[in-house]
């Protein structure tokens, strides 16, 4: 017993079973969906969602804001009304529902044939795992984005997130202190930010072509203690020299002022230029220029603009249920799709015998390079670009008796048509293992591509993946998203 696998000591926890991938209808969150997935527990929610409706045009038109934050709370976090097992069991439902439109599109392509007969008679939902919950509820977030513009007090520099009236007429920016998934330390740092704007001269900006220069605040923190502050601001017309002193306004205020109570780690600020501007770069103005965070015992170093998971404690839970589902061992060489700092990857190194990095590009690269460094990994090199560049390596692999597994976590916009290419028509791999935020849209084409018949006169000529099991991660309580873990082999 006591080497029972990392998902079966997990699954207690868990007192749902997973579904998965969360439908794009559940944009503007539908609240009946909620009566099919929590019967006899949801009534009073929509009866009260649809008072709201009737009342909405007479209260926005007041400066309610309790009723504004709830509207927030709504739009942001669906699912903040309900106990945490009803969310599993909302998402559950969910994901359920976009696995039995997955497999109804690959029946249609023939893909369905494919599976071994013992299998053809099961539904796909017969390879979910029960829902891995997120070690912690509340104020998860280690990275949030505010925005800059007046809010529904008349406040004209109100940090928060935006909302719009019901109308559609106008935009009001409604402070997030209220939300559960934001920590106090995200909140301080924009209430002292909101400080330092009532103080200037300058306004606020909707749009790069309008108003005044600011824009957006990011907060990053870490378990470490660590807090990083980035302010994104339009120049405009805005001179050198006032820029300068925009700058050093800025600086003063966190490091002497009254935001020194914040104890920022880091302080930066970016220049917004319009969309087809040369990107500008961050602009250290005090404090270190990077943020370090350990999970699963492994540092790693991220900078301003490197994405990590948004849930630290939950991606420790990802990472493991990675290497799990993926049987991974020394025997094991890891070709990596992964975005961001390569801390997928990474956090498996001492567990694999060689893992080849291949998305990582700029100071996301310089990060993974220095977490190898500083973790003494010895066994990791980045290979950004094509499959065949590195396939002398992969049939040396095999030659040498070790498996050769595919890991990939792509960004909300999924894998591009050549990499996915890459992948199904490299036959040395056999194991894939496809984490995704976002597992419908983008994703489910991917899938599909994966799985879908050889097609000769194509680009796919190797033989297809078949799922063969699916674990959900819940990386966002609250909020309709979760992270999928799906095992793929041929």
């Amino acid at each position: 017993m006591a080497n029972r696998s990392f998902l079966f000591r997990m699954a207690p926890f868990s007192k749902v079973r997973p579904r998965l991938w969360g439908a794009s209808q559940l944009k503007g969150w539908p609240w009946a969906f909620l009566g099919t997935a929590c019967e006899g527990n949801v009534t009073d929610v929509v009866t009260e969602e649809s008072q709201r409706e009737r009342i909405n045009r007479k209260e926005e038109s007041s400066q309610n804001l309790v009723f504004w934050r709830e509207r927030l709370a709504d739009q942001m976090l669906p699912l903040w009304r309900l106990n945490y097992e009803e969310q599993l069991k909302v998402k559950f439902e969910s994901l359920k529902k976009n696995l039995e439109t997955l497999e109804t599109r690959l029946r249609k392509i023939g893909a369905g044939d494919l599976q071994p007969t013992a299998a053809r008679s099961e539904r796909l939902c017969s390879l979910l795992h029960p829902f891995l919950p997120s070690p912690v509820i509340d104020g998860y977030r280690n990275k949030s984005s505010f925005s800059i513009n007046q809010g529904p007090d008349g406040n004209p520099k109100t940090v928060g997130y935006y909302l719009k009236s019901w109308g559609g007429s106008n935009i009001f920016c409604v402070q997030p202190s209220h939300l559960k998934d934001i920590p106090g330390k995200h909140n301080q740092v924009a209430q002292c930010f909101e400080a330092f704007l009532q103080q200037s001269t300058l306004g606020a900006c909707i749009d790069s072509r309008k108003g005044g220069p600011w824009h957006e605040l990011t907060v990053r923190t870490t378990f470490l203690g660590q807090t990083m502050a980035i302010i994104i601001f339009n120049p405009q017309i805005l001179s050198q020299e006032e820029l300068c002193v925009l700058k050093e306004e800025i600086k003063e205020f966190f490091s002497t002022g009254p935001g020194a109570v914040c104890d920022l780690t880091s302080l930066y600020v970016k220049e917004r230029t319009p969309r087809h501007q040369q990107i500008t770069p961050f602009q250290l103005l005090a404090g270190e220029p990077y943020l370090f965070e350990e999970i699963l015992g492994l540092k790693v170093r991220i900078s301003p603009g490197a994405f990590f998971q948004l849930n630290t404690s939950a991606a420790e839970v990802l990472y493991q249920t990675v290497g799990e589902l993926g049987r991974v061992d020394p025997n094991t060489v890891i070709f990596d799709f992964s975005h961001g700092t390569g801390a997928t990857g990474l956090s498996l190194a001492r567990q694999t015998s060689h893992i080849f990095s291949m998305a990582l590009v700029g100071q996301a690269l310089e990060d993974a390079k220095w977490t190898a460094a500083f973790n003494g990994i010895t066994n990791w090199e980045s290979h950004p670009g094509n499959v065949k560049e590195i396939m002398p390596k992969l049939l040396e692999s095999q030659e040498d008796g070790r498996s050769l597994m595919a890991l990939v976590d792509p960004s909300q916009c999924g894998l591009s048509n050549r990499v996915v290419h890459n992948i199904r028509n490299c036959k040395a791999i056999q194991t894939l293992v496809f984490v995704s935020c976002r597992p419908y849209g983008k994703s489910i084409e991917n899938i599909i591509e994966l799985c879908r018949p050889p097609d000769p006169d194509g680009n796919l000529l190797g033989e297809p993946f078949v799922l063969r099991r699916a674990v959900p991660v819940d990386m966002f309580p609250h909020s309709l998203q979760c992270e999928l873990v799906m095992l793929f082999t041929r």
